[in-house]
């Protein structure tokens, strides 16, 4: 069935904003989007309630605020009532400043998603980049008509939730359909397959459909046929574990200036910070970026400059063969490098409590915000956490859900989480703050979370009707698959620099002092969220990332010199000749 086709609606008082934006967005746009343009605000309300009524989808909502029309920003925060998961945009005009105060405000409280400046010159790239740019946020929280990958599986089951939710942040165009509906049962049965095994994976880009019932990770990423392992007798300069902000950077920075490397990943590129909806803080992105977009940009930079990857692959083991260290990867193969930078990240806390964790997939979830947050349209959601991680979930939930209850173990948020996401949480009309709470228990209502029982500090229990439980709470660092060799502290972060020597280790202490990012184990290192002491921050990771090449350089040079019998092909000391790992 065809989709309708996404709406673009501009308000405005002021006919000259309102004649040359409407002129660009249909002559831009006009293809691929209805332009609807309105003079007023009760016009543009009664458009946005038919439009609701009616389902068509909203992708983008313009207002302006300027000597001219001094509503626009009320306009839109009312807009949001009507298409909660429309994006939001104001317009002003070049050379308004005094009107910057206000706006920024407004996009700080939630009201706008983003602001552009109207255009006053044809081909004006600078707004249409900003347009084109949330056109392309709003489509990948929709989803886009070419899914070429079809999951059938039954809904809210654990495998089934964990296999989307990896597609979709690997961005992998992906089709759900519940195994009883009749669009997987047509698909079902024009396969031949009767009572398959759940679920069911089928790539409709392949030459002839490739099925897979119930399929391994490993399976997975064997038929999507991304990656490849490389050769048994491939000596890597770098091996990077992990692929979120820390291991990315470290990707881009190494591979760009000819450091031989590849990238193992679990689950997908990003790690936590690519399940945010919105990181509105990192440097360079005055409108925000998705974590899936930061991400899958720095994926294609380092892929560009030459790195390899392994997808869907777990490391379980790290040794150590003279100068070389070994990774044991989980479909069995072992890979070898020179040096290797551990950048696992952390996972979210669980709850501990055995009925919640029974709920997982159906209902209850570990991150898994933005592939999850269209199924709770209409229904009342809880978030647990303080952090800017649950701020952001509590956000992008409320364009769909009915209202969302964030639940706060401490007394305040001002201590966890950043400014401007307390004060979008205040501002948004379907969200509720409830401090010095924790979760009790669940119930639930024919295998699915209908409630979730919550204790706060002075008050009886009481009981919270909720279709969703999303848990973003504590860090706990991926770092059971190392060896003991490895030091870690207390909680499981890894002890870098100097530092651990003071503590009566017995490791393999090196001949010389460590440098600032390397482990107990010489030539191995260790950035971003993994590491002890570290900031908990996108960009403080990649500052890890760029850190760590520079003495990623230092060790493959030393290490040339005291060897120089080591076969490099006459290269300079951590290059590599031009193809080669590629």
């Amino acid at each position: 069935m065809e989709r309708s086709v996404p709406v673009i609606l501009l308000a405005t008082t002021d006919p000259t904003s309102r004649r040359i934006l409407a002129d660009e967005m249909r002559r831009r746009y006009g293809a691929d989007y209805e332009v609807l343009e309105c003079a007023s605000r009760a016009h543009g309300r009664a458009v946005l309630e038919g439009l609701r009524r009616w389902s068509r989808p909203v992708a983008l909502i313009l207002g302006c605020y300027g000597p001219g029309d001094r509503e626009g920003l009320d306009f839109l925060r009312r807009a949001y009532g009507y298409h909660p998961a429309a994006k939001r945009g104001v317009i002003a005009t070049w050379g308004d400043f005094a009107s910057a105060p206000t706006i920024f405000r407004a996009l700080a409280q939630g009201h706008a998603d983003f602001l552009a400046i109207r255009p006053e010159r044809p081909r004006d790239e600078e707004f249409h980049g900003a347009i084109t740019d949330i056109l392309d946020d709003w489509h990948l929280a929709q989803g886009g008509e070419y899914q070429p990958v079809r999951l059938i599986g039954e809904l809210r089951d654990e495998r089934t939730h964990l296999l989307r939710d990896s597609l979709i942040r690997n961005h992998f165009p992906v089709a759900f359909n519940p195994v009883d509906s009749e669009d997987a049962q047509q698909t079902l049965r024009s396969l031949g397959l009767h009572d398959p095994e759940l679920p069911v994976l089928v790539l409709e880009f392949t030459p002839t459909p490739t099925v897979l019932q119930n399929p391994s990770d490993l399976e997975v990423a064997q038929a999507l046929a991304v990656t490849r392992p490389p050769p048994a007798d491939k000596v890597f300069d770098l091996v990077i574990v992990g692929g979120g902000p820390a291991g990315l950077a470290t990707a881009v920075y190494a591979a760009s200036e000819g450091i031989s490397t590849l990238m193992v990943e679990e689950e997908a590129v990003g790690g936590q910070a690519g399940t945010s909806s919105l990181i509105r803080n990192y440097p360079g992105f005055s409108r925000g970026v998705s974590g899936a977009h930061l991400a899958y940009r720095a994926f294609q930079q380092a892929w560009t400059f030459g790195t390899d990857f392994l997808f869907m692959r777990r490391v379980e083991g790290l040794g150590v063969d003279g100068g070389i260290r070994t990774l044991r990867i989980s479909d069995g193969s072992e890979v070898r490098a020179r040096t290797v930078v551990i950048a696992t990240g952390v996972n979210y806390r669980r709850l501990g409590i055995p009925e919640v964790e029974g709920m997982i997939g159906r209902g209850v979830f570990y991150g898994a915000t933005v592939s999850e947050a269209p199924s709770m349209i209409g229904k009342d959601v809880c978030v647990v956490g303080g952090g800017n991680s649950a701020g952001q979930a509590v956000l992008h939930l409320a364009r769909y859900a009915k209202h969302v209850t964030l639940l706060v173990r401490g007394p305040t948020l001002v201590v966890t989480m950043s400014d401007y996401l307390i004060a979008q949480l205040k501002a948004t009309r379907n969200v509720t703050i409830r401090v010095s709470t924790s979760v009790a228990g669940v119930r639930e209502e024919d295998g699915f979370l209908a409630a979730v029982r919550v204790a706060t500090t002075g008050a009886a229990d009481e009981e919270l009707a909720a279709g969703g439980l999303f848990v973003l709470i504590g860090s706990v660092p991926r770092t059971a698959w190392l060896p003991e060799i490895v030091h870690r502290d207390d909680a499981g972060f890894i002890c870098t620099g100097a530092g651990w020597e003071d503590r009566g280790i017995g490791t393999l202490v090196p001949s010389r002092m460590p440098l600032p990012l390397e482990t107990s184990v010489p030539n191995v290192f260790a950035i971003g969220d993994v590491r002890e002491g570290s900031l908990k921050r996108v960009a403080t990771a990649v500052g890890d990332g760029a850190t760590v090449v520079s003495m990623l350089h230092s060790r493959l040079a030393a290490d040339s010199a005291a060897d120089p019998a080591r076969e490099r092909h006459d290269e300079p000391p951590g290059r590599k000749r031009r193809g080669d790992g590629r």
